[in-house]
């Protein structure tokens, strides 16, 4: 005993110098000139950043009521945010994660901590790499909280091996967004829209074990046929996928079906020339509160993330008594989820189909210039960029002057308001009015006494230029749109 203790303590003492050695030699590494060894080589991040797991600040919604808190700790999700900033600045990564943050709670769960790691990338195997992953587990167990939700898509391998690790349910962002929107939807295609969206994601994402993977029997085995009804049968999985498969498949059919009665009411809006006004922008922007400020439309407002899902389509009239039509529009967010987008493609469709796009900008947000290139991204996806926009910056009341002065110098075309106190709305109905589309069809037309109805629509529709009583019926100079001229055919002189 004694030789083997006097040969651990000669141990001891040989790596003890061999790690002041090179506590020494890391002393005089660091000492050296930044210009000879830089510490940030553009490749490489700063050695701080990437082993640090930076908790954010701000973000817990923990109620401090304790009779409210024993309320909502019985049916809400406590969860803990996680996040891999990889590109863009500090104030960028944090402003994404208190998104997260807001999604989370319109999901109805309460935000209790958020942390972020600097990385090149997201770790292949655990998103946070498998040292985060642990020192996250330990977060989670400290703050009893029942699910991660992480800022980004995760892989089915991702999120089998993070969940391994923290031992709690594991979403990505994807999840999140998509279970706000089935939450959301009212009408009976805005459900489908999210129904095939939520089967589009899970199918890659089946998990099977213990019974799941065993051969289920087929034909009339179950009920003791025996001979000529045994075989392999299918695991369940793959019965799940097929059922899945099929499910999806329908659910195409019935919005395709949908998209077909939804073209024919625009088809007839357009048959009628009267104008249509798209309303799109980021999520919580303000559309709604805009669309039922300038036509008096009642729909639901909410400072909540996606509370509006099926479109509204309202009429309105310009000063001079011309028609057009407003529709407000499902709102984006940064990296909206691809089956979300081709789930919603017929919806979003009113937009590309649009005379005039009032995209709508939240400008007391952090980062409303992030918004408006996000939204753009969307449009540009669903071919609606070419279509004529206008950006409306709303909330100008709870705004920095600031930040609305750096957005009017960017963007040429763009205008003020404010939806709750009404400040701006009338320059941007005048706005509306000025850039819609005028009837060009000059026509002179002696319309009978007998047909009051086509001069009504000449001054609801056209451009009334001059107007003469004679003796077989009014002149009308005006100008017209082309089913309208179609309809004065007769009586052109």
């Amino acid at each position: 005993m004694t030789r083997l203790s006097r040969r651990s303590d000669l141990l001891s003492d040989r790596a003890a110098a061999i790690s002041a050695e090179a506590d020494a030699f890391e002393d005089d590494y660091l000492a050296e000139d930044s210009a000879v060894r830089p510490l940030y080589d553009g490749q490489q991040l700063e050695r701080e950043e990437r082993a640090a797991l930076r908790r954010v600040s701000g973000l817990s919604t923990e109620l401090e009521d304790v009779t409210e808190v024993e309320y909502r700790q019985l049916r809400l999700e406590r969860v803990v945010l996680a996040a891999v900033w990889t590109e863009g600045t500090s104030e960028d990564a944090e402003n994404s994660l208190r998104e997260l943050a807001a999604l989370a709670e319109t999901a109805g769960s309460t935000v209790l901590e958020g942390v972020m790691q600097r990385r090149q990338k997201p770790d292949t195997a655990t998103f946070l790499g498998k040292g985060k992953a642990i020192e996250l587990r330990d977060i989670v167990a400290a703050e009893g909280a029942d699910t991660v939700i992480c800022d980004g898509e995760l892989t089915p391998g991702q999120r089998r091996a993070l969940e391994d690790v923290v031992k709690v349910k594991v979403i990505d962002r994807t999840a999140l967004i998509l279970d706000i929107f089935a939450q959301h939807a009212k009408s009976k295609e805005g459900k489908a829209q999210v129904e095939l969206a939520q089967l589009q994601y899970l199918l890659p994402r089946l998990r099977g074990w213990g019974e799941s993977m065993s051969r289920q029997a087929g034909g009339q085995a179950a009920a003791g046929q025996g001979m000529g009804s045994r075989g392999p049968g299918e695991t369940k999985i793959e019965l799940d996928r097929r059922r899945i498969n099929t499910r999806i498949a329908k659910l195409r059919r019935e919005i395709i079906a949908m998209k077909t009665m939804r073209d024919t009411k625009r088809h007839s809006r357009k048959a009628s020339a009267v104008p249509s006004v798209a309303i799109a922008g980021y999520t919580n922007a303000g559309k709604s509160s805009l669309l039922n400020r300038l036509t008096g439309a009642g729909v639901l407002v909410e400072n909540s993330l996606f509370a509006t899902l099926d479109p509204t389509v309202r009429r309105a009239e310009t000063e001079d008594g011309r028609p057009y039509t407003l529709a407000d529009t499902v709102g984006f967010v940064r990296q909206l989820p691809t089956q979300l987008v081709e789930a919603f493609r017929s919806t979003l469709e009113e937009v590309a189909d649009a005379d005039l796009l009032l995209h709508v900008v939240d400008g007391s947000h952090p980062d409303p210039e992030g918004q408006i290139t996000a939204v753009r991204t969307v449009l540009a996806d669903v071919d609606a960029s070419d279509v004529k926009e206008v950006i409306v910056i709303n909330k100008a009341d709870a705004a920095d002057p600031d930040v609305l002065d750096r957005i009017l110098r960017h963007e040429k075309h763009a205008i003020v308001v404010s939806a709750r106190t009404g400040q701006g709305l009338d320059e941007l109905r005048a706005l509306v009015a000025e850039e819609l589309p005028r009837p060009d069809i000059e026509v002179k037309a002696v319309v009978p006494y007998d047909r009051g109805d086509l001069v009504s629509r000449l001054h609801g529709e056209g451009e009334v230029l001059t107007t003469e009583h004679r003796e077989d019926g009014t002149l009308v100079h005006a100008k017209v749109s082309p089913v309208l001229r179609a309809e004065l055919a007769a009586y052109l002189v």
